[in-house]
């Protein structure tokens, strides 16, 4: 059983970091009065403003200011403030111990997925899948529903999605259970043959991805496949696929690179979710049971905070 942080109570303060990209200020500096809207307060880490080329501070600040979140007993969640690269770079010199020690909400999606893996196999927490302040929540055309899912850090409650969020297919029949792991499909390939290589083994395996060419789909998921990782899942959530079309006339559709892996798996498999790099973008906790029924068209999440 992983460890649920514990919920939100007004007057919380959020601490905000920045383990990857620079985010845009100014959707930054309007994501905190959503925050504050919610009755929260916020922190902002000591690096989110810095730049150091498509990182937001070295190494070490980035590392420095997740560290001092988890450290400081007045934070209560932790939330990305965008993804973008480079979270990887400081995950072999995360103190795991210490996160295990300090559980708490961490809120992130796309190269957050590193984290996300980490965190749930060396400290065995749960953590959050869903929309960042800078590159999500802080636009001025930000989704209402996509600000509204953030409730669910307040109050213990199923997330169930249905077809009521986004038309679903249905690709392999069948009902499967177990832990909702996963994220950002790039991200995911990425751990194989490190120490944070992603454990499938009986879990429901989420898939998303934005700017990658049906080739490039191709080329991850048989990855995945050829590592064993689509076989040892109970089932598949694909999310959002944004953006990723051919460049050349030559070339299979998306619907065809992902199909073909996911038939192969044969392990019950829905595809449409609106989870990843997409409005709205349905926020889910990683780590929890879940349910995917193909029949019902529906996956069942369980409560993330406690």
């Amino acid at each position: 059983m992983n460890i649920k942080p514990n919920r939100l109570k007004k007057g919380d303060i959020v601490g905000i970091i920045a383990p990857a990209s620079p985010p845009n200020q100014e959707n930054l500096k309007r994501s905190l009065h959503f925050l504050q809207e919610l009755g929260l307060k916020v922190k902002l880490g000591r690096h989110v403003q810095k730049e150091y080329g498509y990182l937001a501070g070295n190494d070490e600040e980035r590392l420095e200011d997740l560290h001092n979140m988890f450290l400081d007993d007045a934070v209560n969640a932790v939330i990305c403030a965008g993804g973008g690269y480079g979270t990887g770079r400081i995950a072999s010199a995360i103190d795991y111990g210490l996160i295990k020690n300090n559980p708490k909400i961490f809120w992130g999606y796309s190269d957050i997925t590193f984290l996300h893996t980490a965190f749930l196999q060396k400290a065995g927490i749960v953590t959050f899948h869903g929309p960042m302040l800078a590159s999500d929540l802080g636009k001025e055309d930000a989704d209402p529903i996509s600000k509204r899912l953030l409730q669910q850090l307040f109050e213990p409650q199923q997330m169930i999605y249905t077809e009521k969020y986004s038309p679903l297919e249905v690709l392999v029949d069948g009902n499967a259970s177990g832990q909702l792991a996963g994220g950002n499909l790039s991200l995911l390939v990425s751990t194989i043959g490190t120490p944070f290589e992603i454990d499938t083994r009986g879990k429901l395996l989420l898939i998303e991805d934005i700017n990658e060419e049906p080739r490039s789909v191709d080329r991850m998921l048989n990855h995945l496949y050829m590592a064993g990782k689509l076989d040892d899942a109970a089932g598949i959530v694909i999310g959002d696929f944004n953006n990723c079309v051919a460049q050349r006339e030559q070339s299979l559709t998306l619907d065809d690179a992902i199909n073909h892996y996911i038939e192969l798996a044969a392990k019950p498999a829905l595809k449409g979710f609106k989870i990843g790099h997409c409005s709205p973008h349905v926020s889910v906790p990683l780590g929890v049971n879940a349910t995917l029924d193909t029949n019902k068209k529906q996956l069942i999440v369980e409560a993330g905070v406690q």
